[in-house]
């Protein structure tokens, strides 16, 4: 699939890319499959182990702002939503993540939220920093690829990764997934909201 980075940013909704779109390809040798997922009116290929519902959810290394490593291990114990965003930098990923960092002071302490992105962290500090987002946690996935592959996120000859929200329970279980058919529209954020609300309520 040919796509121009104008054609991108117009396609997932927002006005720049940050510089995960010129990244290296690190992947080449992961399974691919045709997903169901949009780029305009093209179907994207995604690249990766696909997770399933009930499974033990994979390990995976990301860095935050700082590059540093940050595991899935850390929060052991803890429910997790996970808020996953083609790049920040484009107007439907930054209402998504703006969205996720006004919700955490409603739900209880333990509960880890964060937004990961194949933005280099420099972008994701610089958004932060500019869009008050101070709530969650913002990681990035540009070092290794790591979530995406482990995730099947990873969007084929973009360096992006596809428009997802999952939730992780205390005891490390997929109970969540939520994959936008669209990478120009947001999730439905009160499906997400009262997913995670049951999931609490059942642990």
């Amino acid at each position: 699939m040919k796509i121009t980075l104008s054609q991108l940013c117009t396609l997932i909704g927002g006005v720049a890319l940050s510089s995960a779109a010129y990244s290296v390809d690190l992947t080449a040798q992961l399974p691919t499959r045709l997903s169901d997922i949009r780029a305009g009116q093209q179907l994207v290929e995604l690249q990766g182990h696909p997770i399933e519902l009930g499974q033990q959810a994979p390990a995976f290394r990301v860095v935050d702002q700082q590059f540093k490593a940050v595991s899935l291990q850390d929060f052991a114990g803890k429910p997790v939503l996970i808020s996953v965003v083609p790049s920040v930098d484009t107007g439907t990923c930054s209402l998504q993540t703006k969205r996720f960092n006004e919700e955490v002071s409603r739900l209880p302490a333990d509960v880890v939220m964060l937004t990961i992105s194949t933005d280099l962290p420099f972008a994701q500090r610089r958004f932060c920093e500019q869009e008050a987002v101070d709530q969650l946690q913002v990681l990035s996935d540009a070092v290794w690829r790591d979530f995406g592959s482990s995730y099947g996120l990873l969007i084929k000859d973009m360096g992006l990764l596809a428009r997802t929200v999952l939730l992780i329970d205390r005891n490390g279980v997929i109970r969540y997934i939520q994959q936008v058919k669209s990478l120009a529209n947001e999730p439905d954020y009160q499906d997400a909201l009262d997913a995670l609300a049951k999931m609490l309520a059942d642990s």
